[in-house]
């Protein structure tokens, strides 16, 4: 059985903060012994590894980016910054969907302390020609933490999501509201609107700069186990 302290970390699409959130976690827990991975990344470049998803994660559990802590988090890496399925097939490659539903469980089981996968890109982001990030989510059965932005759009974006999650019967522990950057509609106002369709999934509005918010993610994440 996986872990009760295990959450996947998705989204309602890419470059909303899913990062973000998962690193803002892991530093409030690092006491707890809190840890992440990133099993599958694109636009991902040595070069610049530091600044990448998995090199934010290890930074925040205090670990050097190395090619070993990378490959230890993060083994399916690919350079083009497109879904999965099309960054894998451009280097001749393919993920192989059993061997990254057991290396996830298997760094589940490991975890001492809370452990967050982070997934990649949105919800129905394809990993192959026939999976999506939501079939890894439900094969796993962990709850997840949903992120999604303040953007004009969002609603719709994000109850879209929260329908596609229940049908598959992945339960939403927290649905993270990331305040995007010049938007032309408040935060709380669209906290607010989210709140009048989620039901019992508490609803959390992240400031950008604001650490403080991320105590309330894990408040607002415990009220649900």
């Amino acid at each position: 059985m996986l872990s009760k302290s295990a959450h996947f970390v998705t989204a309602t699409g890419t470059d909303i903060g899913k990062t973000y959130v998962t690193a803002g976690l892991v530093r409030l827990l690092r006491a707890e012994g809190a840890s992440a991975i990133k099993p599958v990344a694109s636009g991902f470049a040595m070069e610049t590894a530091a600044a990448s998803d998995p090199g934010v994660l290890l930074e925040a559990m205090g670990e050097p980016v190395t090619t070993e802590t990378l490959a230890r988090i993060s083994p399916w890496r690919f350079a083009a910054p497109l879904s999965p399925d099309l960054a894998a097939a451009r280097e001749g490659r393919a993920i192989d969907y059993d061997a990254l539903l057991e290396f996830c469980r298997v760094s589940v089981q490991r975890a001492t302390g809370p452990h967050f996968v982070e997934g990649v890109g949105g919800v129905m982001v394809p990993l192959d020609d026939r999976r999506t990030v939501r079939d890894w989510m439900a094969a796993l059965g962990l709850p997840a933490i949903l992120v999604t932005g303040s953007y004009l759009g969002t609603v719709s974006h994000t109850l879209t999501a929260l329908d596609v999650l229940a049908r598959a019967r992945i339960r939403v522990a927290a649905l993270v509201v990331n305040e995007t950057k010049d938007s032309t509609v408040p935060l709380d106002d669209t906290a607010a609107m989210l709140r009048r369709f989620s039901g019992a999934i508490p609803v959390v509005p992240l400031r950008w700069e604001d650490r403080t918010h991320f105590a309330r993610i894990w408040q607002a994440i415990q009220s649900r186990a």
